[in-house]
């Protein structure tokens, strides 16, 4: 009753942000899953975490609606005809927006939207009024930065008014990923890039390697994860690999003993969720997404999350020197990919009935992290304030990229100067999507949106919020918290052709 009062109370909170945690209160107070004794025994130490899921799964973690078919056929539910202009179709998609849960409340993916609003741009003057007045819509009432669009790969009238609009507004909502391939004009990928360079968005998706992965049909949600549209996530639940690692006498116990043992923990307390969300909760019975097939059960998966894999290796092998540690040392780098290959096969090897599209398996994700992680690295990141120069950085972390449909990525701070050469940037994308990195992140580090791990913030929100002042956004805390225990502001600045500690 005190942690509830003491959310009444919080004047750092808006009101919206206040009826979100008590609701979060009140779902916590129930006991639905069947948690064994082992399985608690991790969660309890922090080597499992449900990342704040609630104790009673009533919806779905990440929801991906199939718009393309909303765009075509309206929706019966809310009263929604297909749109014939862009006005109506900015105000479908808001009202529709209003209306798709995730964990955060908010939605954590609103569309292709270029490709969407495309067929409405006309009269291009027009549509820059519109699309300029929808996203600062969206950045005024989605007010939470997991909030995800999607452009390309494909050069469209209406990307062009969206990444124009981006380097006017500024704003930290929605996230933005732009699919690129070979198909994809350069002159459009340095205008993404040019935005990228003001406003820490969008980041660039390996559209290739994703595509064959998810049959054509995916999108980027929330941070940077990997999705089949008309389905989603219905969990995401991650493992401490640091704090995991304590418990071994050596690597080889690790690997061969310790790993897999909690990985079956961990798989069976996802099964535990989907089976209440599926079973119980009747949101595939009620849900009008479910009824007018924008989503379909059997377009879900889980996602199996993992971080802290540098300190796992570096606890493991005890490096003396810098140069032996993960992201340096042959060894240590050798150790972090038997790791994850191992991690890999353990969760390809479980079962579940409810994940269809992805052959009854979990998906791998390299989790980006909470504000409470102290001194623990996302996924399998090189730690902040390790960094080697930019191509080895790209070489070590692309060797695990193909683990991890789901997602995975890095985020490099760039130099003001650079925006004198955005084509550099460009040929650093294509040289590492070659490599085989799926996700490619960057902001330049006079920007006041700064991507934190993998959703953005702006620093003069976290200032305000670090003051004791409410602010419209509240993944603002979130942000403030890893500035604080991930020194995420400290990141290596990489200039033109060179960098800098």
């Amino acid at each position: 009753m005190d942690s509830i009062l003491n959310i009444v109370k919080d004047k750092t909170l808006t009101y919206e942000q206040k009826v979100i945690f008590l609701a979060k209160a009140a779902e916590n107070t129930l006991n639905v899953l069947n948690i064994n004794k082992e399985v608690k025994a991790y969660m309890d130490e922090g080597i499992i975490c449900d990342l704040n899921e609630g104790h009673a799964p009533y919806r779905p973690r990440y929801i991906v609606p199939d718009y393309d078919k909303f765009m075509k056929n309206g929706c019966c539910f809310l009263k929604l005809k297909p749109a014939t202009n862009i006005w109506e179709a900015i105000n479908n998609l808001l009202i529709l927006y209003k209306h798709v849960p995730s964990i955060t409340t908010f939605p954590v993916y609103i569309g292709n939207i270029d490709s969407l609003l495309e067929p409405f741009v006309i009269n291009e003057e027009e549509a820059y009024t519109a699309i300029k007045l929808f996203l600062t819509h969206i950045d005024r009432t989605i007010t939470d930065s997991f909030c995800h669009a999607n452009i390309g790969p494909f050069d469209t009238k209406a990307g062009r008014i969206i990444l124009k609009v981006q380097r006017e507004l500024q704003t930290s909502i929605p996230n933005i990923t732009i699919k690129y391939n070979d198909k994809t004009p350069d002159d459009y990928a340095i205008d993404a890039i040019k935005t990228s360079l003001i406003t820490a968005k969008p980041s660039f998706a390996n559209d290739k390697i994703f595509s064959k992965e998810f049959n054509n049909s995916y999108c980027i949600a929330s941070c940077y994860n990997g999705l089949p549209i008309g389905g989603g996530s219905y969990t995401l639940v991650r493992l401490n690999l640091a704090y995991l690692s304590k418990k071994a006498i050596d690597e080889n116990d690790f690997v061969d003993n310790i790993l897999p043992d909690a990985v079956k923990r961990m798989t069976n307390y996802i099964d535990e969720r989907i089976k209440f969300l599926v079973e119980e909760s009747g949101f595939f019975e009620s849900n009008f997404l479910v009824k007018e097939g924008l989503i379909c059960k059997d377009n879900f998966t889980a996602m199996f999350g993992m971080f802290g894999l540098a300190e796992c290796v570096n606890t493991l092998l005890k490096p003396i020197k810098s140069k032996d540690r993960f992201g340096h040392g042959e060894e240590a780098n050798n150790l972090g990919y038997k790791i994850i290959e191992r991690l890999h096969q353990e969760v390809k090897n479980h079962k579940n009935p409810y994940c269809t599209i992805t052959n009854e398996n979990f998906l791998l994700h390299a989790q980006v992290g909470i504000d409470s992680d102290n001194s623990i690295s996302p996924g399998c990141r090189i730690p902040i304030g390790e960094e080697p120069e930019l191509y080895e950085h790209l070489i070590q972390s692309a060797k695990f990229h193909k683990f991890f449909p789901s997602g995975i990525g890095d985020v490099f701070a760039f130099d003001e100067t650079v925006k004198k050469n955005p084509e550099f940037i460009l040929d650093i994308i294509k040289g590492s999507f070659k490599q085989g990195i799926r996700y490619f992140s960057l902001y330049c580090s006079d920007c006041d949106v700064i991507r934190i791990t993998g959703y953005l913030v702006k620093k003069s929100e976290m200032r305000k919020l670090d003051r004791g002042e409410q602010t419209l956004h509240d993944t603002t805390a979130l942000g403030l918290g890893a500035v604080k225990n991930q020194r995420v502001l400290e990141r290596r600045i990489r200039k033109n052709g060179a960098s800098s500690n």
